[in-house]
């Protein structure tokens, strides 16, 4: 199948953050209740095509910060040979598993893809070595995998916004990681998830099973009011499909990917 327009309408809802009257939250409805989920392994063509088996981790993984960089060095140190295939031999310092990049630090590429990437035949099973450690040890994989890795492809981003009695709030935007989110080069991706239907088949919508790690970037309070604002939008696309006419309105209600895959 191929992806859906960029450009799609969406329905978006602001709401106060309960934990800070500083800030608004700003969410795309239209993709937090869509029915995307990750496909690696069952179905993901790879942003290369060819090496459609290394899903998005050819390019490796940018750090956004320090705190980011440690997280995954303490979750790297717990890892031996049998969970990571590409495991640097000897000590492991952070030089053996991370490189620059225009300045940037980021994990190491070795072969085509991320060092933390096994590849399909290692025993432990193919994937990320970060990813499959958090699920042998009950952790979440948020806890683990480099920001951009386990965010992915939900993107939060910051605007100052200024209203016109002079009072200031931080808009805070939880929507989908696009291509576009990329810069530039996601336009030349062979294959994005986002917007393909092959990737729209979780039994449940993005809000529940990316429930860990919207917690993570909106805080609890937050979370459940998005939870409130899901669950009243799902009732409002049921009735949309229920009554006579009401099919026209899918489009701007429910994610065109979605729409596609079912």
């Amino acid at each position: 199948m191929t992806e859906t327009p960029l450009d799609a309408p969406r329905t978006w809802v602001e709401f106060a953050d309960p934990a800070d009257e500083g800030q608004r939250f700003r969410c795309d409805l239209t993709w937090l209740t869509s029915r995307w989920t990750c496909v690696f392994g069952t179905g993901c063509h790879g942003i290369d095509a060819e090496l459609p088996d290394f899903g998005c981790c050819v390019l490796g993984a940018h750090f956004t910060d320090d705190d980011d960089v440690e997280r995954v060095a303490a979750a790297a140190a717990e890892l031996g040979p049998d969970e990571w295939q590409l495991r640097p031999e000897g000590r492991l310092a952070r030089s053996t598993w991370t490189e620059k990049e225009d300045g940037a630090r980021k994990t190491r590429v070795v072969d085509g893809a991320c060092i933390f990437l096994n590849r399909p035949g290692f025993p432990a099973g193919a994937g990320c070595a970060l990813h499959q450690h958090a699920g042998l040890v009950g952790v979440e994989p948020h806890t683990v995998k480099p920001d951009v890795c386990w965010q992915l492809p939900i993107r939060r981003t910051y605007r100052e916004v200024e209203l016109p009695d002079g009072t200031e709030y931080l808009e805070v935007s939880i929507g989908e990681y696009d291509r576009r989110g990329w810069g530039p080069g996601g336009h030349d991706l062979d294959w994005y998830c986002s917007g393909s239907p092959d990737a729209h088949v979780a039994a449940d919508p993005v809000y529940l099973t990316e429930g860990p790690g919207l917690i993570e970037l909106m805080g609890r309070a937050g979370y459940d009011v998005l939870v409130q604002h899901c669950e009243a939008h799902l009732a409002l696309v049921d009735a949309a499909r229920a009554r006579p006419g009401g099919r026209r309105l899918l489009p701007l209600l429910v994610h065109p990917a979605t729409l596609a895959a079912r």
